[in-house]
């Protein structure tokens, strides 16, 4: 079973990616669970034929504890898919990722993965690498850790963030950078400054995936890229994606750069190839 968690600034695609590398994974025969690690509760929506499902912790709140069965959490969408969406408290009352805690714990008592799939997949939400969501590096669930980032400045800065999080989490257990995944946001040598990134933390740029105006189509009318526009450029790269993080095995310990080594990273790019 491998346990791979996508991180990534809010809003730079993962819910996306992932579902979509759920699906690839899935129309290859293997058993997948998506676990969404968001408060929005949109990771597993397009997989769930547009759904919102009840979260992990909006079922508590209506059943108790001793009344949740596996059944209230887990939901089975297209391709056999597993979901379960963690969910997270009232606005405005406790900690976001609260839900990532208790859904975790959960799961562990009613042994949710008894019958091993071959993929869990974890969608995290990572502006910053704390609590809860830092749960699945800190605690040893995902082996694998894959950032997902464009080229735009905050990306690369949460993608930073998370690489000085994961050097702190990776002595306590197994969690390593599997690599870059690059997600176009029509920066100017896009491609190239991310592949500098990778190479500066000491990873690779696995996969990058151009823009393509079929991911928004596909959204209004909810449902995946792979089934909405299966011969696209997206579904092109996330085929791409999926043979090379089935293949991939180049695990490491980041070496995050500081703010100073970032922004100079991003200027001598834009000088070198840009129209400075």
């Amino acid at each position: 079973m491998r346990q791979i968690a996508i991180y990534g600034k809010g809003g730079i695609g993962k819910s996306t990616i992932t579902s979509n590398l759920s699906i690839a994974l899935a129309q290859r025969k293997y058993k997948v669970i998506q676990i969404g690690c968001d408060p929005k509760r949109d990771s597993t929506r397009m997989l769930l034929y547009g759904q919102l499902k009840p979260t992990v912790l909006d079922t508590l709140r209506q059943v108790g504890e001793v009344g949740l069965t596996l059944q209230m959490i887990m939901h089975e969408g297209i391709y056999g898919i597993k979901c379960i969406e963690c969910g997270g408290p009232e606005p405005g009352v406790g900690c976001a990722g609260r839900g990532i805690i208790t859904t975790f714990k959960l799961l562990e008592q009613m042994d949710a993965f008894k019958n091993q799939p071959d993929f869990i997949l974890y969608d995290v939400l990572g502006d910053v690498v704390c609590g809860g969501f830092a749960l699945p590096i800190r605690e040893g669930y995902a082996q694998e850790i894959y950032l997902v980032a464009s080229g735009e400045f905050m990306s690369l800065y949460a993608a930073n963030n998370i690489c000085q999080g994961l050097v702190k989490f990776a002595r306590r257990g197994e969690g390593r950078l599997a690599g870059i995944i690059g997600n176009s946001r029509r920066v100017r040598n896009e491609e190239l400054l991310l592949k500098t990134f990778a190479q500066r933390i000491g990873t690779t740029l696995v996969e990058f995936i151009p823009w393509d105006d079929k991911v928004r189509e596909a959204e209004i009318y909810r449902k995946p890229v792979l089934d909405y526009d299966p011969q696209g450029t997206f579904s092109h790269a996330m085929q791409q994606l999926t043979d090379r993080i089935l293949t991939n095995k180049d695990l490491v310990i980041p070496k995050p750069l500081s703010l100073e080594e970032l922004e100079s990273m991003i200027q001598e790019g834009e000088i070198r190839h840009g129209t400075f």
